[in-house]
């Protein structure tokens, strides 16, 4: 029998958004439930996480056993939300994607032209992008009949994007799940699954997202928890059922980024581990050499490298730590001093610069490789995505050059002269705000995190 076009051999791998009405409903630790249920069920399970997103995809990979990929439909041009669509589907036969914030929560554009479309970035944009179905996740704390009423409301908001089912989660009993089943069977939304309260199924946090994975000592344990209560409480094979192929053009890897050099050394450990693995991909597909080293464990850049990238983390934890390991400091100035590109975003920014001063109120002396003073005495939050231009020419481009970015820092700092800022830019309404970053000779950083290329025109 022939394919229809929908299920044509070359169709995209099949998917699904697991997604909620509002952030911290639960749809995170349900998701990693699904990833290690399905996995050790036998199942190639892969994952994507809808938006900037550094830390829940380091937790997709350990329930999963896959490299968890990020696709934004604001700050990704088209060609790019295609590759990485497709190559987290590579070799899967199923992909479980998680929003970000509630469904339709993205970049708002207060203008006319935006009036009546998706929020850019949103999960619901994703989704529609895709062809992928959202499933629900609802948190009925305090919910009963009501819950209906909501479920209802997701489901006719936007017919472009299809509510596929609902998973009620943090169920107070049986008979708070009959009420619910029986309030939402009028609707014809599937409840998948009615997911009890647990204690065991709460995740540290810090700051506006969760501790990182490898900071959780208990994960395989905690993983191993939450599938055994999603298969005890989910139709995972309904569920499964309800995937569809993606419909985003396949395209090929292509550096998102330019390479910094031939060699590029990138720091990684808990200290670094913000780094995006497609960025990484990107580089070694354009030819470049990729190696890592520790900080944390006081190693050096590789001596060979042309170009060293500190990512973001959480330098200000090991602070003292950082500043105390001369083998990694000595090594990035050396490196520096011979003409490699050095480029830090957000923590690595920070650790480039002359001193780092903690919660606490302690300064601790950095590489002093940009004339950079950070501190966390008094957090300050920088949050929300930015469209940047170069100033000038560096290794990441000529002045001109165009990035779609994320900040999200609680730090304050500042260059005080030596030094060119890196950037100028706006936010994801067009406003203007201001420069970012420094620049140096071959010294180069800012607190964005930069994504991809800004798309033509834009």
């Amino acid at each position: 029998m022939s394919a229809s076009p929908s299920e044509s051999p070359t169709a995209g791998a099949r998917g699904l958004i697991v997604a909620a009405p509002a952030s911290g409903s639960g749809k995170t630790v349900i998701t990693l439930a699904l990833l290690r249920h399905f996995r050790d069920a036998g199942l190639a399970v892969a994952s994507i996480k809808v938006g900037p997103d550094y830390i829940d995809p380091a937790f997709h990979g350990a329930a999963s056993g896959r490299v968890c990929l990020n696709l934004d439909s604001w700050a990704m041009r088209p060609r790019t939300l295609g590759a990485l669509a497709a190559r987290a589907g590579t070799g899967a036969a199923l992909v479980i994607g998680e929003g970000a914030m509630g469904l339709f929560d993205g970049a708002c554009v207060d203008t006319p032209a935006a009036n009546g479309a998706l929020a850019r970035g949103s999960s619901a944009e994703v989704a529609r992008l895709t062809g992928w179905p959202v499933v629900l996740v609802v948190d009925a704390r305090g919910m009963a009949a009501s819950a209906a009423a909501m479920v209802h409301g997701f489901a006719s908001h936007r017919p472009e994007v299809p509510l596929a089912g609902v998973i009620f989660n943090r169920l107070g009993g049986a008979r708070h799940e009959q009420i619910l089943r029986r309030a939402c069977a009028p609707l014809g939304v599937p409840v998948l699954g009615c997911v009890p309260r647990d204690d065991g199924l709460a995740l540290p946090a810090r700051h506006l997202g969760l501790v990182q994975a490898g900071e959780h000592g208990c994960l395989e344990a905690f993983l191993d928890h939450a599938a055994g209560i999603v298969a005890a409480t989910v139709d995972t094979g309904a569920l499964h059922a309800l995937a569809r192929p993606c419909r985003l053009e396949a395209a090929p890897l292509a550096p998102v980024l330019p390479p910094l050099g031939r060699h590029i050394a990138v720091a990684r450990d808990l200290a670094f581990a913000f780094a995006y693995p497609f960025v990484l991909d990107g580089w070694r597909a354009a030819g470049a050499e990729v190696s890592t080293f520790s900080p944390l464990a006081d190693e050096a850049p590789a001596p060979g490298a042309d170009a060293v990238y500190l990512p973001g983390g959480y330098p200000e934890l090991h602070a003292g730590r950082l500043a105390a390991n001369m083998h990694f400091l000595h090594g990035l100035r050396a490196a520096a001093g011979r003409g490699a590109s050095v480029y830090g975003e957000c923590g690595g920014y920070m650790v480039l610069g002359r001193g780092l001063c903690d919660g606490e109120g302690t300064r601790h002396a950095m590489a002093g490789l940009l004339p950079l003073e950070t501190s966390f005495a008094r957090p300050r939050l920088a949050l929300g995505y930015r469209e940047v231009e170069a100033l000038g020419e560096t290794p990441l481009g000529k002045p001109g050059t165009g990035f779609r970015a994320h900040e999200f820092h609680f730090a304050a700092g500042g260059a005080d002269g030596g030094a060119a800022p890196l950037f100028l830019g706006r936010d994801a309404q067009g406003r203007q705000t201001g420069q970012y970053g420094s620049h140096a000779g071959n010294i180069m950083g800012s607190f964005l995190h930069l994504i991809d290329g800004a798309p033509a025109g834009a």
